[in-house]
């Protein structure tokens, strides 16, 4: 089965059979923040974060969190530029979006642009420690991106 890329939410939902666990990606250089929303598409909360290493070994470890979780649909931040066009990163991130065929999932590309910041911002205000900071931002974006996507499916029309 070929793998669906899409920035489509309706597409996204239509690969997918019956909802169920989606997770969702906030990929950097040096690490890949991961969060998981239930079934139901309600809540998304951070999970972990690994530590980028060579691609293979990075797929073995989200294959492992896919596999542990009953994932079946994955939400991959886009960090776009504020005027909605392409970065270096952006493609970057697409690219590695492209290399995720292998787990034969469909995947939604969701805009990122103020994931970082509101977390690093809601940290602050929350008077986490800088360390702590660093340790759980990764995760904490992802489940940001991941709520964002879960929000937008829940309003999507009913098919029927």
């Amino acid at each position: 089965m070929a793998s669906l890329i899409t920035s489509d939410t309706s597409e996204f939902a239509g690969a997918l059979s019956n909802g169920g666990k989606l997770a969702g990606l906030d990929v950097g250089t040096k690490t890949v923040g991961l969060a998981i929303c239930d079934a139901g598409w309600h809540f998304a909360g951070p999970s972990e974060t690994i530590r980028r290493t060579k691609f293979t070994k990075d797929l073995e470890a989200l294959k492992a969190f896919i596999d542990r979780e009953h994932v079946v649909g994955l939400v991959v931040g886009l960090p776009l530029n504020m005027d909605g066009s392409d970065s270096p990163r952006t493609q970057s991130v697409r690219a590695f979006a492209r290399n995720l065929a292998p787990l034969e999932l469909p995947v939604l590309l969701w805009d990122e642009r103020w994931s970082t910041q509101a977390v690093e911002r809601a940290m602050i205000e929350a008077d986490v420690s800088r360390s702590k900071r660093a340790e759980k931002v990764d995760a904490l974006a992802a489940a940001h991106i991941l709520q964002g996507a879960i929000d937008a499916l829940a309003n999507l029309p009913d098919p029927q």
